[in-house]
């Protein structure tokens, strides 16, 4: 087949390189050829005149290809001595293929003749001196088996020449500068290899072995995780990268930078809140490291306890020190939100495990160790529902902004996975655990493992033995945070707290509440005035008593009491005087059944079908939620965790000196 192309400005359109170069002719011949070439057989193409000329010999094509695509599927399987034999008749009756010579020398060194195969690749120069994999394949047989570095770099040099493109054959010069000792130069081709192909992780897993050779650890470590984020496949390669970050990750925490960088966030931090922050051992904590923030304590300081026993500790530090961060930013814009658990939710746990605690107690547990192992998992989970996404923003604010604190974070977060997976799929452990809160906790420690695998390229997924479900479950909980990951406002985490507790329906178990709203307090004057908004009973008015309600609220003006709570406590003490326990313990149910939906202070259309007629505020509610369990059932109290202790205390003090 002849195709013939008249050299005009239409031409240079069909082949835009050619053009690029200013129309040259020689660039056109080379373009056109490669366009032409059909696997290892390449077209002539030749100027006359005004035009190009482009024969194909198609007959070879429809000879020897079939028979081509045999050799080379057989030296692909191994079998190099039948491919060499179905190869030399080809090469008898085409020997102007260089390809055919090409891939006979590569069969020839493949079954230890070097000789024999640098013969083949000259004779594949000689009809094509581009041919780039030929040049690649003589620069490695005199680099791995003559020794010949001076030689090798001779010949792949040429073949960068012949394949400006090929990003496989720069680097494979580096690696022969990098034997050679030549450090510096290997890491000028790896570079530029890497610019040919970013997504090659071989050439980033060079470039970390050189940046360690040359002592440039944190520079090794970068290119190690690129390294195992751009390998698809886990593959030797990608388990070579992997040791090689640990260990680099590990020398790194062992210089200490993670040290300065905690001590220097952690002032930036005291300044800001204007508290002081203190870290603690503390071996005995459920987490890895846990923030105990002053004001839950009525503490003058923020305290961080840390297991010492994980790894890169500093990691856990900053990550709680983050936390703070978060918080203090909600409290900017009066949204932060705490998590709270009360008797209501743990009773609410209690009855969708009694399945499982039948199970339990038929296996011969004592009823102490069911109790004790489901307030275990309870606390475990809501562990789990509060900070898996909270603790995916916090990672991403640590990966951008601490780069030093990043081999902490690595070994840290893959710490953390692991555990993850052993808590899921150990047997023991999830034969006795409740499915449901396995399953939930596979999903949210699978969110962890796409976390690390999206920032390090870790992937642990596999190990989790997850199904499907949980797994597309994990992946939509990730799609989601997307949404949110660049432009979270202040103190939308708490979304997605509650987002995936619905989905997984574990929202019962918990609830999320406005913390100012929880710690609000009442001056005198706004007691009176929320009682006679309600229309709260107080009696006919007494000028005695008038003048004795006075006295008492100047007297405890600034001791940090809810007034209005005081005195709503004392309307609902009067009123269960009237009761039995029984009939109070009744009331204190349903007042739980409410709180399990939640009780806003602001609220003021409260009804309770036990007491008819009555309608109540926010905080006159949560007066008689909170007296009626102290009444009925005071050792649940502590569980309620209403913080109204001292206002019970006044409160019954008030009621006595009626």
């Amino acid at each position: 087949m002849v195709i013939i192309h008249p050299i005009d400005p239409f031409l240079f359109e069909l082949f835009p390189r050619a053009k690029a170069a200013n129309q040259r002719i020689d660039v056109l011949k080379e373009e056109m050829s490669a366009y032409y070439t059909v696997g290892p057989y390449k077209p002539s193409v030749t100027v006359k005149d005004d035009v190009v000329e482009v024969r194909i010999d198609t007959d070879l094509i429809d000879q020897q290809q079939k028979e081509y695509q045999e050799v080379v599927s057989l030296a692909e399987r191994g079998k190099y001595e039948a491919s060499k034999q179905k190869l030399l008749p080809l090469i008898e009756k085409a020997p102007h293929v260089s390809e055919y010579h090409r891939v006979l020398g590569q069969i020839y060194s493949e079954q230890g003749e070097q000789e024999e195969a640098v013969n083949a690749l000259i004779d594949a120069l000689r009809w094509d001196p581009k041919n780039g994999w030929a040049l690649l394949m003589m620069g490695n047989i005199f680099a791995r088996y003559h020794k010949d570095i001076d030689t090798a770099l001779t010949y792949y040099r040429q073949a960068a020449k012949a394949n400006p493109e090929d990003n496989i054959t720069l680097n494979n010069i580096g690696a022969i500068l990098m034997q050679a000792g030549r450090k510096k130069e290997a890491i000028d081709y790896f570079l530029q290899a890497k610019d040919l192909d970013p997504e090659y992780p071989n050439t980033y897993h060079a470039l970390a072995m050189a940046e360690e050779s040359e002592g440039h650890l944190s520079g090794a470590f970068g290119y190690a995780f690129s390294a195992i984020k751009k390998n698809t496949k886990k593959d030797s390669l990608y388990a070579e990268s992997l040791r090689l970050a640990v260990n680099l990750a590990k020398r790194l925490v062992q210089e200490g930078e993670g040290q300065r960088v905690m001590q220097r966030y952690t002032r930036k931090l005291e300044e800001q809140t204007a508290t002081r922050i203190d870290t603690v051992v503390d071996e005995s904590i459920a987490t890895a490291a846990k923030i105990e923030f002053a004001e839950n304590y009525s503490r003058d300081r923020h305290i961080i306890r840390y297991k010492s026993s994980y790894p890169a500790v500093e990691h856990l530090v900053m990550h709680e020190l983050v936390h703070l961060d978060l918080v203090t930013e909600a409290r900017k814009v009066q949204k932060n939100q705490l998590f709270t658990t009360s008797i209501v939710h743990s009773k609410a746990f209690d009855r969708a495990m009694e399945k499982d605690a039948r199970r339990l107690r038929k296996q011969g547990l004592p009823e102490d160790s069911v109790k004790g192992f489901l307030s275990s998992i309870f606390t475990g989970l809501n562990l789990q529902v509060y900070n898996t996404p909270i603790d995916l923003f916090i990672e991403d604010y640590l990966y951008s902004e601490f780069k030093e604190l990043r081999p902490y974070q690595f070994l840290s977060l893959m710490g953390m996975v692991q555990e993850g997976i052993k808590a899921t799929t150990d047997k023991t452990i999830v034969s006795h655990a409740p499915k449901q809160v396995v399953s939930a906790s596979k999903v949210y420690n699978l969110v962890n493992a796409l976390h690390l695998k999206d920032l390090y390229g870790v992937d642990f997924l596999a190990d989790f033995s997850a199904t499907p479900k949980e797994l597309r479950q994990a992946e939509e909980f990730m799609e989601e945070f997307e949404e949110y990951r660049y432009d979270r406002e202040a103190a939308e985490e708490y979304e997605l707290v509650q987002n995936w507790a619905d989905d997984l329906e574990l929202s019962g178990f918990f609830e999320l509440v406005l913390e100012t709203s929880h710690r609000k307090g009442r001056s005198p004057e706004e007691v009176v005035s929320e009682m006679e908004e309600s229309g709260m009973n107080l009696g006919e008015a007494d000028p005695y008593e008038e003048e004795r309600m006075k006295t008492f609220l100047e007297q405890h003006q600034g001791k940090d009491l809810n007034m209005a709570v005081v005195m709503y406590m004392v309307d609902a003490l009067k009123y269960f005087q009237m009761l039995s326990k029984e009939e109070v313990k009744v009331i204190a149910h349903e007042v739980a059944m409410k709180g399990m939906y939640g009780i806003t202070p602001e609220k003021k259309d409260y009804t309770l079908p036990k007491i008819p007629g009555k309608t109540f505020t926010g905080y006159h509610l949560l007066a008689y939620y909170y007296v009626s369990w102290a009444i009925a059932e005071p050792e649940f109290l502590p569980q309620l965790q209403l913080p109204f202790d001292r206002e019970y205390i006044v409160a019954r003090q008030l009621e006595k000196e009626k």
